[in-house]
């Protein structure tokens, strides 16, 4: 089977191969093509496009086309699933999910920039995956300095210094009571969240925005904590008003009731209409039927 898909490949180009030669095709063969030639060489080689815009294999939501990929095939694999927090963390730079995230994107980076080759690139970042997978599945428990004393003294003192001086580094950013202005006016007026626009209006690069939210955010990312205050201001209408669910559901701003259903569970544990006839029973004077 032939796969397809962007040149100069740094993570999830290189991440996606390897997952798919590992549990989905030993003899997958995969090809590097200009951006803008990936559909047209796709029909014409009758190759699988992936991680780009517009096809089946690619990002979804918060995830990445690796986190597809393992989806589609229910791969179940542990060491596989704990690879996925941290191939997305650093393809999505979104370091906050994984401390080994932020290493990979380094390590895929300086590969990227020492081979101009894009198959000898690839050849290489299958080594380094399979170290990962390594990791992952028999040492990722392991501490580095357990058996060095004198080393692990010196861990010791350095992280009660980082802690000492904590107060410090949490001092808030001023952008940060910025954002939750933005965030509360978009919350009450249902327009739509786009965090390179909000990024743009606050004068912040995104991937430093991305980066440093869930430190001042309920140590939630973006997307998280943008659905918590949906949810949030959902009950509250519940609580308050005899909206419809699905007026509900478009005024905290979900596209349909179905997903604010699915959201709202997993936030409170409920579906919606079991939360309201909860509600509803312990009114005084409301009898349960």
């Amino acid at each position: 089977m032939k796969w397809i898909t962007r040149e100069r490949p740094k993570i999830d180009r290189l991440a996606c191969p390897w997952l798919i030669r590992k549990f989905v095709d030993n003899d997958a063969e995969f090809i590097y093509v200009p951006y803008d030639q990936v559909q047209e060489e796709a029909k014409r080689l009758n190759a699988i496009p992936f991680d780009i815009p517009d096809v089946e294999f690619t990002h979804y939501d918060d995830q990445c086309t690796f986190d597809y990929i393992v989806k589609k095939y229910k791969i179940t694999d542990p060491a596989v699933l704990v690879m996925a927090v941290i191939v997305r963390g650093a393809d999505t730079d979104r370091h906050d999910l994984a401390k080994e995230s932020a290493g990979l994107q380094a390590i895929s980076a300086g590969l990227s920039y020492n081979h101009t080759d894009d198959y000898r690139l690839l050849e290489t970042g299958m080594l380094i995956y399979d170290a990962l997978y390594s990791w992952a599945a028999h040492l990722q428990k392991q501490n580095h300095l357990q058996n060095s004393p004198f080393e692990n003294l010196l861990h010791e003192v350095y992280k009660k210094f980082l802690e000492e001086s904590a107060n410090d580094r949490k001092k808030i950013p001023g952008w940060v009571k910025n954002l939750k202005e933005i965030i509360q006016d978009q919350i009450d007026t249902q327009l739509t969240f786009d965090l390179k626009t909000i990024s743009h209006d606050l004068e912040l690069n995104p991937s430093y925005l991305s980066r440093e939210f869930s430190k001042y955010f309920e140590d939630l990312n973006f997307g998280e904590y943008i659905r918590k205050i949906r949810i949030d201001k959902a009950i509250k209408l519940i609580q308050n008003t005899s909206c419809s669910l699905t007026e509900i559901a478009y005024l905290t701003g979900f596209s349909d009731q179905s997903h604010f259903t699915r959201i709202f569970k997993k936030h409170t544990g409920k579906n919606p209409s079991a939360y309201r006839k909860n509600l509803q029973k312990s009114k005084p004077g409301t009898k349960s039927k």
